[in-house]
């Protein structure tokens, strides 16, 4: 049964009202938005995530606290509850906070790093960071602190950044992270732009924080090896990802909007971190905010309303794929928090894409539930996590202006930190938490992996013969 009882629940209007249309909760299909009134966008939103955390199994009996059900990924969970905490500090309504906080609290694991013993066998670098961005988003919206002697909200970031920081490879290509952590998982020898994205944004928003110049020496050198290995096209195009096969010579070259997004807002907190250390340094960022907005328009094709290239216009967006453009609405938002004379821009595009995607919203029990393709018109008869999640943050963002932007240190931000979390010898080796791995165990496990390899190789050269 869904955990949240409203004694009063809204009843919701169309602005165009669906005649003859009419849900479980007594409500005319659709919800009510008018984009002018924040208290109106307000209402809206708090459909919208009704509806959205009716999906969260993880506070159910014998779940596990963070965890989305089938067919969501784990990462997908951590961006979840990241627009969890976006909903708490736009609006005020803590209605989630204590799911939110016992999710994030319990799949942070033992250390503190993201790295939970249910996952970190299969996590990636990015998966790892979604998580990581979400409680980077508490600490700046000073959330409800965890209490001791769990590590606070800043203390958790830093223990992934100096796991992932102690991760940067230069084996091949020059540097850069790769897209998974271990070396058995599929996709170890591809470097791709969200996992140093994510890293990127990390970095940039710790040297904000803190004042620690040391995280914004690392955000520059995390733009500068992606530029050079040309995942940051000519004209600020975010390309998917390079191969160590190559030496990273060979690019994918599908443009995603999270992509876009994630270097969008890592930069323009960049600018916004150096204003006060000299005009040559902020100019420099302010021209990359500026090259990256202008090149977003690849997502925004006719109207002003967001639209996902790759796989939109066929129907084929994945699962993963269906929630890319709530991180783009996401990090625009907060672009104009940190580069205020983006405002005008961005939110031109905000409220187009919030007014079709809200039109959007018209199915499942409560005729509330929303699709994934805004622009067309008409409800595309889907509902998932992705479609919910990226209506809600585009929501959400338009009330950017109305809320304090993101605290830091020095300007009331409290969270705890710990500059030294994950930097012990297991955390910096990147190694399994359930095991201390000498060299021995290394030799054993090179051994073991060449044996699956071969076995793997066997099995598929059989299949094809």
């Amino acid at each position: 049964m869904f955990p949240f009882n409203r004694s009063s629940p809204r009843i919701l209007w169309l602005t165009i009202p669906i005649l003859g249309v009419f849900t479980a909760r007594g409500a005319a299909a659709g919800v009510s938005l008018d984009i002018t009134n924040a208290e109106s966008i307000k209402s809206a939103a708090s459909q919208i995530a009704f509806d959205l955390v009716t999906f969260y199994t993880g506070n159910n009996t014998g779940d596990t606290p963070g965890n989305l059900p089938d067919p969501y990924y784990w990462w997908e969970a951590g961006a979840f509850f990241g627009a969890l905490v976006n909903y708490w500090s736009y609006t005020g309504d803590s209605i989630y906070n204590d799911i939110t906080k016992q999710a994030m609290i319990h799949q942070a694991g033992k250390k503190g790093d993201f790295m939970p013993e249910n996952q970190t066998y299969t996590e990636g670098n990015d998966d790892q960071c979604f998580w990581a961005l979400s409680a980077m988003i508490a600490a700046e919206r000073n959330f409800p602190a965890p209490t001791s002697p769990t590590p606070g909200w800043l203390a958790m970031v830093q223990a992934v950044f100096n796991e992932q920081a102690h991760r940067w490879d230069t084996s091949a290509c020059g540097g850069g992270l790769r897209w998974q952590i271990y070396t058995w998982n599929s996709g170890y020898l591809y470097r791709n732009s969200i996992a140093n994205g994510c890293f990127f944004d990390i970095a940039s928003r710790l040297a904000r924080y803190t004042g620690n110049d040391t995280y914004a020496k690392w955000a520059t050198k995390a733009w500068d090896w992606t530029h050079m290995i040309g995942l940051i096209g000519t004209q600020y195009e975010i390309f998917d990802g390079v191969t160590d096969v190559d030496n990273c010579t060979s690019h994918d070259h599908n443009r995603w909007s999270y992509n876009a997004g994630v270097w969008l807002h890592g930069a323009s907190v960049m600018y916004n971190y150096t204003t006060e250390q000299g005009s040559e340094i902020s100019s420099a960022w302010r021209e990359r905010t500026d090259s990256l907005l202008k090149a977003t328009s690849h997502f925004f094709p006719e109207d002003d309303i967001m639209f996902e290239p790759n796989c939109e216009a066929s129907g084929k967006c994945n699962v993963d794929q269906l929630s890319f453009k709530a991180y783009l609405s996401r990090w625009l938002a907060e672009v104009t928090q940190y580069a205020p004379y983006t405002y005008d821009t961005i939110m031109a595009r905000l409220r187009s894409t919030a007014v079709a995607a809200v039109a959007q919203c018209l199915g499942g029990d409560t005729g509330t539930f929303c699709g994934h393709k805004w622009s067309i018109g008409d409800y595309d008869g889907t509902t998932g996590v992705g479609q919910q999640m990226g209506v809600l943050e585009v929501l959400q963002g338009l009330l950017a202006a109305d809320v304090g932007g993101a605290l830091t240190s020095s300007t009331g931000g409290e969270s705890k930190g710990d500059s030294a979390a994950g930097t012990g010898d297991s955390e910096t080796k990147a190694e399994l938490p359930v095991m201390h791995i000498d060299n021995g165990d290394r030799a054993g496990a090179a051994i073991v992996t060449s044996l699956f390899v071969g076995f793997v190789a066997w099995a598929v050269y059989g299949m094809v013969s």
